[in-house]
């Protein structure tokens, strides 16, 4: 599954647009990407862990001239599955299922006003478009 397969998936699985879903999902990639870079660990609880590991510098080879050559230490982002994805994967364990909050009623309603009005603005536009043709004649 790539990028946008998962913004498509949970578009559907939460019934928000897809443009939320996006913004979402990357703001959650940045906030992992900065917690890493400053050396913290992000864990979600039963998916997994998120860490920064340092990788010891190491003598490696050129495949084409075998000369070994030097490579530096470096800091290498890591991920450990939780228990309970790991328990999903080797079928030990069902998914449960999705259990998502429904939106508040209150949110919804100046959404639906806010649509209907630019529906009644393009229904308008040929109307206006009619009549100015009908004066030019």
């Amino acid at each position: 599954m790539n990028r946008a397969e998962l913004v498509e998936h949970v578009a559907k699985a939460t019934g928000s647009p897809k443009s939320e879903v996006t913004r979402t999902l990357s703001a959650l990639i940045h906030s992992v990407t900065a917690a890493l870079s400053k050396g913290d660990k992000v864990t979600l609880v039963g998916f997994g862990t998120f860490e920064r590991r340092m990788r010891k510098a190491r003598t490696g080879r050129n495949p084409r001239t075998l000369a070994p050559l030097k490579i530096a230490a470096a800091r290498v982002p890591a991920f450990r599955a939780g228990k309970e994805l790991k328990d999903i994967v080797n079928g030990r364990a069902k998914q449960p299922n999705l259990v998502l909050a429904k939106p508040k009623a209150a949110a919804a309603k100046p959404a639906a006003k806010k649509a209907a009005k630019p529906a009644a603005k393009k229904a308008a536009k040929p109307a206006k478009k009619a009549a100015k043709k009908g004066k030019k004649r």
